[in-house]
């Protein structure tokens, strides 16, 4: 996700150059690092709501992946913490965030 400027608030200028990216048919994000772009102790999932919101609109699923971030995940979440967070986010566990795009692109 580029590191997202989470724990400002700010989506500019992050969201339009994601956009821009995500113009290019041949590109895909992860779902992955917020949590320690967040504050590290009291992050809350309506805190990555606004970004995972973005990548998710520019990139659709079949071009978003997800990734934990693990282990520097570990500052600010654990791994169950930081997959429930996800599965929230995208509304369920959608196959193509959570496999099917990894698959495709890691040729798996």
């Amino acid at each position: 996700m580029g590191k997202p400027p989470i724990a400002s608030g700010a989506l500019e200028p992050w969201a339009g150059d994601l956009r821009a990216l995500a113009a290019h048919p041949n590109t895909v994000c992860k779902l992955s690092g917020m949590v320690t772009e967040a504050d590290l102790a009291a992050w809350t999932v309506e805190d990555l709501r606004p970004y995972a919101d973005v990548v998710l609109e520019a990139f659709g699923p079949d071009r978003l992946m997800f990734g934990s971030d693990w282990p520097v995940c570990g500052l600010a979440a654990t791994y169950a913490q930081v997959l429930d967070a996800a599965q929230e986010l995208v509304g369920s566990p959608d196959r193509r965030i959570f496999e099917t795009t990894a698959t495709r692109v890691y040729d798996l």
